[in-house]
């Protein structure tokens, strides 16, 4: 069994997904949520045993046999976003999720090739506020839209 880029990918997913099924066990429960049928780990859970089913078939049936290519790659903008998703890790409590999502994903699309600012804003702030309202009203998870210095505490 040769080592093609296939393959390569499907033992990175299973690593991944095994390891993250392995945490989603670390999901705290309410007492009333262990004997349900759908809780807080069921996803999680779900979502892992199909990446490590879809991983294990990429590993024992690769699509090529062609090794793996590592020229040509854009190994700084790679790490550019690296650093950019670590700076919006850290900013996203003092800036609030509103306007830390909407930078991120505007500077992002910016490091990306778009240009247009006018289509940055017009892009990420609807899309970031959308989906702040699905989750705090749709689903009744709250995270916090403001900065620090705005909140009311």
């Amino acid at each position: 069994m040769l080592l093609n880029k296939d393959r390569i990918g499907g033992l990175l997913l299973l690593i991944f997904s095994i390891t993250y099924g392995l945490l989603s066990q670390q999901i705290h429960l309410l007492p009333f949520q262990t004997n349900s049928a759908f809780h807080a780990r069921t996803m999680p859970e779900v979502l892992s045993v199909l990446a490590i089913g879809l991983s294990l078939l990429v590993i024992l049936f690769p699509g090529t046999n062609e090794g793996p290519r590592f020229a040509g790659l854009k190994w700084g903008l790679g790490f550019a976003f690296l650093a950019l998703m670590s700076v919006y890790g850290l900013l996203v409590r003092p800036l609030g999720f509103i306007a830390a999502t909407s930078l991120f994903l505007m500077i992002g699309f910016a490091m990306l090739g778009e240009r247009k600012i006018w289509l940055l804003v017009a892009v990420a702030v609807p899309l970031v506020i959308a989906f702040w309202v699905m989750m705090t009203m749709g689903l009744d998870v709250f995270i916090e839209p403001l900065p620090e210095f705005m909140r009311g505490n």
